[in-house]
């Protein structure tokens, strides 16, 4: 069914991007879409996603994912890759927001509010199946919002953390590479960005949605000035060894640091220790750390040497498709 579904909505893809390139207004779309290339987790899931820019000066909002274990690669329309940095997330709208070093580049507003209504036209653009690895224009697919509802009322049928309004579409968007693309009405504003791939667990149904804009406003915009960082005070001293905490004050044991920047899984936890009594599990990311960002192992650690072995931490993690606070008391 997936397979009959996916040939469906490419053909849907082609005659969309047929029709939608002979007009100037689409081809805006296009270049305001940026293709993404990470990491695919613990079980080497696509290791691609889209985004779209929201800055003249080069940051990009897209979804948050197991592609954003490490620092990504970014390639724009024209075919220009860059290595970008994750400037901040929010793991509970499945938002981040990364930065390269660009200027003068074609972006959606953000800033302004708009009503999507039920029966609006709309394009998603995305770079779905990784079809557009270079200089390809990103896929466009053509439909109108068939629903506006709120997520939380499938608590426990669609796994995800995000809780909050979603537009549902009548085309089929959410395909691997898609999430993070960008949802517009037929004059190219921006109305929402597409989520990841949510199906049924009981009956099999997968959903199209996005998220609105409306719900990323305000975390995008204060990531963006500063005022969400999730990096670490400069001033917050490195102390002693035999002050700070480690690994082996809170009974973790992570994965094998063999990459240049190895995300925070857990590999085992230690018995009575107190990531065990915090019910910690193996596979589990890492993405916070007392609400400051862990990119990689080696700055998890560094951060660790800045609190007193004496104090309570605090975690957010991501266990499969659920965001967690986790509080380890020593």
């Amino acid at each position: 069914m997936r397979f009959l579904l996916s040939i469906a909505f490419t053909a849907q893809v082609l005659v969309g991007v047929c029709s939608a390139q002979q007009t100037s207004a689409t081809r805006e779309i296009q270049q305001k879409i940026a293709k993404i290339y990470g990491a695919g987790g613990v079980r080497g899931l696509e290791a691609y996603q889209s985004g779209f820019v929201v800055s003249p000066e080069g940051h990009i909002a897209t979804v948050w994912s197991y592609v954003l274990d490490v620092e990504p690669i970014v390639v724009l329309d024209d075919g220009r890759r860059f290595e970008s940095k994750i400037i901040g997330i929010e793991p509970s709208l499945e938002l981040a927001v990364l930065k390269i070093e660009a200027s003068d580049l074609p972006y959606f507003e953000v800033g302004k509010e708009l009503n999507a209504e039920w029966g609006d036209p709309i394009l998603a653009a995305s770079n779905l199946f990784n079809i557009a690895s270079g200089n390809e224009p990103a896929s466009l697919m053509q439909g109108v919002i068939s629903g506006i509802t709120n997520l939380d009322a499938r608590r426990g049928v669609f796994k995800t953390p995000y809780r909050g309004k979603i537009l549902v579409l009548d085309l089929i968007a959410n395909n691997p590479g898609a999430a993070g693309g960008a949802v517009v009405d037929d004059s190219g504003k921006l109305l929402g960005m597409l989520g990841k791939e949510l199906r049924d667990a009981n009956t099999g149904v997968w959903l199209n949605y996005a998220i609105p804009i409306d719900a990323l406003r305000k975390a995008i915009g204060d990531i963006i000035a500063g005022r969400a960082t999730t990096t670490p005070p400069e001033e917050t001293p490195v102390l002693p060894r035999e002050r700070s905490h480690n690994l082996a004050t809170l009974g973790l044991v992570l994965v094998p640091d063999v990459l240049e920047n190895t995300p925070v899984y857990v590999d085992t936890v230690t018995k009575g220790s107190a990531a065990e009594k915090a019910e910690l599990r193996p596979d589990d990311l890492i993405l916070l750390l007392n609400g400051i960002r862990v990119g990689d192992q080696k700055s998890f650690t560094e951060l660790l040497r800045r609190i007193d072995r004496r104090d309570a931490i605090s975690l957010t993690i991501q266990r499969e498709s659920e965001v967690l606070p986790v509080r380890l008391v020593p």
